[in-house]
């Protein structure tokens, strides 16, 4: 069960983190990656951002490529938190395929 302070924190990290990839992929023509939920540890020092990509035929690549650049990641994070966190968690990331799941559900209920 997670505290009120851990889901505040998790919802201000889900917020900045969209924005952190709203802007990196303005870069990129038809990528979208989304930021699904954010999972906090009990003592804030790791957070499980679970990601929507897509398309979802690149999403392991694109997901190899943002843990490749998680320190930078994590930096511009600690410039947009900094008034409100003192310690920027560590960040791992993770594919969100639920949606994936939801439309081959869909797909096999229309047979």
């Amino acid at each position: 069960m997670e505290s009120t302070r851990q889901n505040k924190i998790a919802r201000l990290i889900q917020k900045d983190l969209s924005v952190i990839f709203q802007q990196q992929t303005r870069q990129t023509r038809g990528i979208l990656v989304s930021v699904s939920v954010v999972r906090i540890s009990p003592d804030l020092s790791v957070a499980k951002a679970y990601l929507s990509i897509f398309p979802s035929e690149k999403a392991q690549e694109i997901l190899d490529n943002i843990n490749a650049h998680v320190s930078q990641i994590r930096y511009e994070l600690g410039n947009l938190e900094r008034h409100q966190l003192r310690i920027i968690p560590e960040l791992k990331f993770f594919i969100d395929d639920s949606l994936d799941y939801v439309e081959n559900i869909d797909k096999l209920l229309n047979k």
